[in-house]
């Protein structure tokens, strides 16, 4: 929680005045008592009407201010509350924003969404319980224990002896609940992942018939929250026994031994009223400060891992003096290794020695695995080498301003992205001060201007979330389209045709190489079809360049291009290249 407090911000005020309500709540409450012994003991006992009624009337005033206190109280604390978890929420998200590849791969997507909702909301629940029982329980015990002991010293020790041993059973059930609460959050992670992958794959799911087999997997993985729910659980459902048990046996305490004080006439009769009415008090302010306490260790998990995400320093950052221009897009790299994680084993990419030239088209094959996507995704900075050199426009990546080095390049991935909202707002993804002439040159570049001009409503028309109502090679058509309006210097097309057929793709492809032959072209294919026309193509296997050349001199000198060539050329399996 102290981590996590500076990003109260301008909420702190709402908290400040909760607190400030919570004082005049409790020191109504603590009076009320006070005036009630002054009652008896003195309107009763001489039977002074008039006293009673003043004081009686004073009694109904201050529980009068007290709910007006406790309505305040309610009122700052739920908006802090509500105001810390934006907070939170706006701070653990633009975090998330700011992680290289890496750090999304060490924490997982399913994570990452349970920590920016479960979490923030066990957080919240916390703070919100903070800022009202626990400020409320302290003052309440320190105010109620100091009238206690005005009253009768010697039955207010009763107290000191229930203290240690409420502290100890707290400090027990907190150290053996905390790891099982840690273990219940790990499993909804793995839940969520279940139900992200599944409503993915959703159209696999019915086409293949698998509902029954996707339910079992989700009532296991659910099972195994109950499982680790119930674990946890039955450790703090021992608080509220343990205080139920002190309260009685503290309450029983005070009657047998305040009794005989009344009888031997060392106590008066409304002086153990109010000293039972302060126990009351004390003891339900130790009952709020176990409910607080219990909440505190379901949401220490949480805070721990959001503290992890926030304090999970970026992999990948700017420089410290960084360069703001891309000369051109010439790439080279220089002896570059590669590894998803230190110390995984074998590197992905070994010895990568490549000169690609600005202007240049080059394509890249290679079998499935053999680290084509990985090659492409290092020149934006999406991961960082691990060893050698890698320049564009003839200067490190590592040098570059990221936001400049990334507007350079323009990548079309494998999976096309695309967001709910009309055709004309995801291409603006790629400029947003386009103008409706730049997007159309661009769509018309990437074949999409005629079937978008199909639509009702063309560029207007709107798209579901993932442009679920598009085919796949018109997603993969506006998703080139998007990436040609940011006018990169290199544009890398990541199997980003393999929807269309052979001749839109060779129309593509012409385009690119005619009317933006200033843009460096990298082309990753499964079809030899798509490269054969490159200045340069790049084989690939294992991680390892086996081979550059064109279409004609790889016939000649390379045995797995030759092989990739000759299956298709046989009508092989395309996709099993």
């Amino acid at each position: 929680m102290k981590k996590l407090w500076r990003y109260i911000g301008t909420y702190s005020r709402q908290t400040f005045l909760a607190i400030l309500m919570v004082i005049g709540e409790v020191g109504m409450e603590v009076s009320i008592p006070f005036l009630m012994t002054r009652i008896v003991n003195i309107g009763v006992a001489n039977g002074d009407t008039p006293y009673i009624v003043k004081t009686g009337l004073a009694m109904i005033g201050m529980a009068a201010l007290s709910l007006v206190f406790g309505i305040l109280v309610s009122r700052f604390s739920a908006t802090a509350g509500a105001g810390f978890a934006k907070n939170l929420r706006a701070a653990l998200f633009n975090k998330v924003q700011d992680f290289s590849f890496a750090n999304i791969d060490k924490f997982n997507t399913a994570s990452l969404v349970t920590r920016l909702t479960t979490d923030v909301n066990n957080t919240q629940m916390t703070y919100m319980m903070v800022t009202r029982m626990f400020a409320r329980s302290p003052i309440m015990l320190i105010c109620a224990v100091i009238f206690a002991m005005n009253i009768n010293a010697e039955l207010a020790v009763i107290f000191l002896l229930v203290t240690p041993v409420l502290a100890v059973a707290l400090a027990v059930i907190m150290s053996m609940a905390y790891p099982r609460f840690r273990e219940m959050l790990g499993a909804y992670d793995k839940m969520n992942a279940a139900v992200q992958e599944d409503l993915i794959g959703i159209h696999a799911v019915k086409a293949f018939v698998r509902e029954d087999y996707e339910n079992e997997k989700f009532e296991k993985e659910a099972g195994k929250v109950r499982e680790t729910m119930l674990r946890a659980e039955r450790c703090v459902i021992w608080i509220m026994p343990i205080m139920t048990l002190l309260i009685s046996a503290c309450i029983v305490a005070i009657v047998w031994f305040g009794g005989n004080k009344i009888i031997y006439g060392s106590m008066m009769a409304g002086d153990l009223m109010s000293f039972i009415t302060y126990t009351m008090q004390i003891l339900v302010s130790l009952m709020m400060f176990g409910m607080v306490f219990m909440m505190y260790v379901v949401s220490r998990a949480s805070m721990t891992r959001i503290a992890e995400v926030l304090e999970e320093k970026p992999g990948i950052v700017n420089p410290s003096a960084p360069i703001f221009t891309v000369d051109d897009g010439s790439v080279e790299y220089q002896n570059v290794m590669f590894r998803y994680r230190e110390g995984s084993g074998e590197a992905t990419l070994k010895n990568i020695n490549l000169k690609i030239n600005a202007g240049e088209s080059v394509g890249i094959v290679g079998s499935t695995g053999s680290a084509k996507t990985t090659l492409a995704q290092l020149l934006p900075r999406l991961y960082d080498i691990n060893g050698g050199k890698l320049l564009v426009g003839g200067h490190d990546v590592r040098d570059y301003d990221l936001k400049t080095l990334r507007d350079s390049v323009a990548m079309v991935l494998q999976k096309n992205v695309l967001f709910s909202g009309s055709i004309r707002d995801n291409l603006r993804w790629g400029d947003k001060t386009a103008t409706d002439e730049e997007i159309a040159e661009a769509c018309r570049i990437a074949q999409a201007h005629e079937f978008i001009m199909g639509f009702p409503n063309g560029y207007d028309a709107d798209l579901v979330q993932g442009g679920a109502n598009l085919s796949g090679g018109q997603k993969q058509r506006l998703c080139i389209a998007r990436a040609l309006l940011k006018k990169p210097k290199i544009m890398i097309l990541d199997d980003s045709t393999s929807a269309v057929d052979t001749a839109t793709d060779s129309k593509i492809r012409h385009n690119l190489s005619s009317r933006l032959a200033h843009m460096t072209t990298i082309i990753i294919a499964q079809r030899i079809a798509s490269v054969m026309d490159a200045d340069k193509i790049v084989v690939l296997d294992e991680g390892e360049i086996k081979g550059v050349g064109t279409h004609e001199e790889l016939l000649r000198t390379s045995a797995i291009y030759n092989e990739i060539y000759r299956l298709q050329q046989k009508g092989g399996d395309k996709d099993a290249v």
